[in-house]
């Protein structure tokens, strides 16, 4: 435990790449800001973007931390920021204190999908708070989460902040699913896209598909797009072998959470491209298809609802025929879509087989 008698305080902030560093760099200033108001003394912060890593037994190599503080040894406090989602005691972890090591480590997507930067500073700040104790107590609950509360492990140098049981697993999934960056894998799904646009704009050309998208009703084509997304998910999590399975029954929780947020984010990802390519269609449907040729063929007045229909329809048909039959541009990227994928890539092993092995959550 450290004492606040010291006329500096210098904390290191090392968060994962993507998503946790990010948040790092937007909360920076503002954090550095109340560490200093809260001990009243001069507080440096310094970032620094670097991946956190797991041992063989997928706990995290808290020994690097003894590297980081080769490199700085005038820091006091050492905070991680990792992508990694943690679970223990049968809930969430969102952060735990490690005060022998003068080391915090919070969990981005335990925080949640839209963790703003108040949220993720009282966590920061609680943490710091049990290394660096103040008075009096009121002053430290403005750092205390609603949902979560801290508790004492065996070890007295140990503690764990939990997210509750009830409402801490959806808000973990939904965290996992973000820190995936759904909006940043659709390009990496551009050569699906081109072979579904491909497919769906033979819509645009033949009759037969306007007629048929006249006579289905609303709810029979919008089930028909949901079924193509559908059908588009389960192929790239099917020929990517996305799905993760539990090595023993104490990671069936941890691997349900993978799953979770895998299907989440590739359901994401694919409505995306779905409504990419709607509007891709339509607007080709639009130069291309003359209203009173339509007229004709449907035998009804054109109208833009009837463009919208042979969009969707046709989009649908592309998703299918097209898409079913492409992939990710390169297998890099499918190793960094999911939390299972990059799990692997963070374990210190010479052992090439350990790759197989689902990634534990520490």
């Amino acid at each position: 435990m450290l004492d606040t008698t010291s006329q500096a305080l210098k904390v290191l902030l090392v968060a994962d790449p993507g998503l946790p560093s990010r948040r790092a760099a937007s909360i920076h200033t503002t954090l550095e800001r109340d560490l200093r108001e809260a001990y009243g003394i001069t507080t440096t912060l310094h970032t620094l973007t670097d991946t956190i890593r797991l041992t063989p037994e997928r706990e995290l190599a808290l020994g690097a931390v003894d590297d980081l503080r080769d490199d700085y040894p005038d820091v006091n406090i050492i905070l991680l920021l990792t992508e990694i989602p943690r679970h223990t005691q049968g809930d969430p972890l969102i952060a735990e204190v490690h005060s022998d090591r003068n080391l915090a480590v919070v969990s981005c997507p335990t925080l949640g999908a839209w963790a703003t930067k108040r949220r993720i500073i009282k966590v920061m700040m609680s943490s710091v708070n049990k290394l660096l104790p103040w008075d009096p107590e009121a002053t430290t609950r403005k750092f205390l989460l609603r949902w979560s509360n801290w508790s004492n492990n065996e070890d007295s140098h140990h503690q764990s902040l939990h997210a509750h049981t009830i409402t801490g697993g959806p808000r973990l999934i939904l965290g996992m699913m973000i820190t995936n960056d759904p909006w940043r894998t659709a390009p990496k799904l551009s050569g699906a896209l081109a072979a579904a646009s491909a497919t769906g704009a033979f819509g645009i050309f033949y009759s037969s598909i306007w007629q048929m998208s006249t006579y289905l009703s609303t709810l029979r084509l919008l089930s028909i797009g949901a079924v193509a997304i559908l059908v588009m998910v389960a192929w790239l999590i099917v020929s990517h072998k996305l799905w993760d399975r539990p090595v023993n029954e104490r990671l069936a929780t941890v691997v349900m959470y993978y799953n979770l947020s895998t299907v989440l984010t590739l359901l994401t990802t694919v409505i995306v491209l779905y409504l990419a390519l709607v509007a891709l269609i339509l607007l080709g449907g639009g130069v291309v298809i003359d209203p009173e040729f339509m007229t004709q063929q449907i035998q009804q007045d054109a109208s833009f609802t009837n463009y919208l229909d042979i969009a969707w329809l046709s989009a649908a048909m592309g998703v299918v025929a097209g898409g079913i039959g492409a992939s990710f541009d390169t297998d890099a990227d499918v190793q960094k879509l999911t939390h299972g994928q990059r799990m692997r890539q963070r374990v210190y092993t010479d052992n090439s087989t350990e790759s197989d092995d689902v990634a534990e959550n520490s």
